[in-house]
């Protein structure tokens, strides 16, 4: 039977062409749950993708890493099933669950054939009402986490995002790692666990998304049974928090020939009425694929560097403008240069019209190649729903995108791209790298 799920769910993959017109029907259900829906009956299998806002940024004061054990616990155990029972009876089923924790939602998928719905649907309801938080399982899901927190200590990457996190953002949730501290996790008791489950869960911030062999009606039925039982409400959100990093560089000392460094400054929010003329800014300099201009300044002019990328981040409760890259302590000064310099000139003189075709080329043309399975658009529906896009953006985004002009981009780059605020974040022994 397992064999049957994954060869399902690679045919799956090919049950939607990799295309950009794609029907969404806005379900609600008899109990007032909505959902969208692409239905597409090719196979007997449907993807199911299930996210509640808040996420790791309802951890209780003192209890950071709660939400994100919580979540690592759901299907060890629920009813009167323990977590082999669970396991089993998700074997028996065919059935895949998948459950994630981040910053702003926490997150459920679920894949099942046609012919076992019903009993995978009551499956995975128990598990979210019904969550048994047995003590042996907490344990064995904790050392995992603890292994994850040692192996992150002596990350280059996870400590400079640690460190960047921390400076930008002080003491809000977004301030500190979500998976918790040594300390914090060690800590986390089961009424904490409990507590998370049930701040983070509830029907006052559910999303969901749905692909495959399910109709409106079918579906609207589905809803109601699978979340029958859940609270009405969670904990509160936090409050909005400003990116508080100056400009600057900070460097964190780390022993290791290759240093890695973090670095960017404010940015858009999803909403913002120029936020389509920065996505083709941000693609100009540190996107498409490998011909940005950073990685054609730092990486294939210069040779410092195997990648370098930026992207916009419009979390809910904050939004930035980030970038990534490493170098050899030896060059990582000229790296940082190299950077400010393309900065500078992006927030000067802009793009040109070359680099502006160049870009809406690649981005329209790439578009499609997400939708290249159902778990994969039932993913973009749902993050669709929580950026408060309408129904019908898939069909025109890519006429935003060639909307935006010349005139449009360059504006915004002399706003969008502030040199003075650019702050780096280094890891490691950069020669000629001091903390300012």
């Amino acid at each position: 039977m397992k064999r049957l799920i994954l060869t399902l769910a690679a045919l799956a993959a090919l049950t939607l062409p990799a295309r950009a017109e794609i029907a969404i029907q806005n379900v609600t259900s008899p109990g007032g749950i909505t959902a969208w829906l692409v239905e597409e009956n090719a196979l007997p299998f449907t993807s199911l993708e299930i996210r509640f806002r808040g996420g790791t940024s309802l951890d209780r004061p003192g209890k950071r890493g709660s939400v994100n054990l919580m979540m690592g616990l759901i299907e060890e155990g629920a009813g009167d099933l323990d977590a082999q029972g669970f396991a089993e009876a998700r074997e028996a089923l065919a059935a895949s669950y998948g459950f994630d924790a981040g910053v702003d939602t926490v997150s459920i998928s679920a894949q099942f054939l046609t012919e076992n719905r019903d009993a995978a649907v009551a499956l995975l309801h128990s598990a979210l009402t019904e969550p048994r938080f047995d003590e042996d399982a907490i344990e064995r899901v904790r050392g995992q986490v603890l292994s994850h927190l040692a192996s992150r200590a002596t990350d280059p990457n996870s400590i400079a995002g640690d460190a960047w996190n921390a400076a930008a953002y002080g003491n809000h949730p977004y301030g500190s790692f979500d998976g918790g501290t040594e300390e914090t996790v060690s800590a986390l008791t089961r009424a904490d666990i409990q507590q998370a489950f049930v701040d983070a869960i509830a029907l006052d911030r559910i999303f969901v998304g749905a692909v495959g062999d399910i109709s409106a009606q079918e579906l609207g039925v589905l809803l109601d049974q699978l979340f029958e039982g859940l609270p009405a409400t969670g904990a509160a959100v936090p409050e909005r928090v400003a990116f508080g990093l100056p400009g600057g560089v900070s460097v964190v000392p780390f022993d290791t020939p290759q240093s890695v460094a973090r670095f960017g400054h404010v940015g858009l929010p999803r909403d913002h009425p120029d936020f389509f003329p920065a996505y083709i800014l941000n693609e100009v300099m540190g996107g498409l694929g490998s011909n940005g201009r950073l990685m054609d300044e730092v990486r294939e002019k210069r040779g410092l560097t195997y990648g370098i990328s930026t992207y916009l981040y419009p979390a809910d409760l904050s939004e930035s403008l980030i970038g990534f890259f490493s170098s050899q302590n030896g060059v990582m000064a000229e790296a940082i240069d190299v950077v400010r310099n393309e900065w500078s000139d992006m927030a000067t003189n802009g793009l040109t019209q070359d680099e502006l075709t160049a870009a809406k080329t690649y981005m329209t043309g790439s578009y499609p190649l997400r939708f290249d399975g159902n778990a994969n658009i039932a993913n973009i529906m749902v993050a669709m729903q929580m950026e408060g896009l309408p129904i019908d953006y898939i069909a025109s985004r890519n006429d935003k995108i060639n909307a935006v002009t010349l005139e449009d981009a360059n504006r915004v780059a002399a706003t969008l791209f502030q040199p003075d605020k650019l702050h780096f974040v280094v890891v490691g022994q950069p020669d000629g790298v001091t903390s300012n």
